[in-house]
């Protein structure tokens, strides 16, 4: 600091303005003169009182703390980093469990589809054969309903018959006539 003040000490006496003035430099009555014994007062007076040391002590306690923010904001873009990149990460996560989770729907979605494909399908063979069964059934009932008034019918014929036959020995032989006829109808 001291080669400092001197070195603007030499530089304000060798100063152009100063060398200007009209007059001998070293009077009173040249104002160079005294505005520069002035400032080499305030010089002295700042350096006494040590005004430069307490200003480059303010200028490195702003530059620390200048430093101390930006270690701080340094600090706090790793730690945004780092929670981004978590995020990101979690992001991934999330995406693949959705992407497996809306995989399993579908698949299982399918699977439910198909068994009830199946489900309708067996549900349909069972009503073609329960409906195919009652036809049977009605056929048989049929079959047998018109068997039965057959034999009303081949009975009540041979009643007929037989009545109007006269003779004991034809009724005889009518009846069985009559039996046989009914036999082979039935077969």
């Amino acid at each position: 600091m001291k080669k400092l003040s001197t070195i603007a000490m030499l530089a304000a006496l060798g100063a152009g303005p100063a060398a200007a003035a009209s007059g001998p430099f070293f009077s009173l009555k040249n104002t160079d003169f005294i505005v520069t014994i002035s400032f080499i007062c305030f010089i002295a007076v700042l350096i006494y009182f040590k005004v430069p040391a307490k200003i480059g002590a303010l200028l490195d306690q702003r530059a620390e703390g200048i430093r101390k923010d930006l270690d701080e904001a340094r600090r706090l873009r790793e730690e945004a980093q780092e929670i981004y990149s978590s995020y990101e990460r979690r992001q991934r996560e999330v995406a693949g469990q959705a992407e497996q989770i809306v995989a399993n729907a579908k698949r299982e979605a399918e699977g439910q589809a198909a068994k009830a494909k199946e489900d309708l399908k067996a549900s349909i063979q069972r009503r073609l054969k329960a409906a195919e069964e009652q036809i049977s059934s009605a056929e048989n009932d049929a079959v047998r309903a018109v068997r039965d008034r057959a034999v009303q019918t081949a009975v009540a014929a041979a009643s007929e018959l037989l009545g109007q036959q006269v003779k004991d020995g034809q009724r005889s032989a009518g009846l069985d006539d009559a039996i046989a006829d009914v036999a082979r109808r039935l077969n």
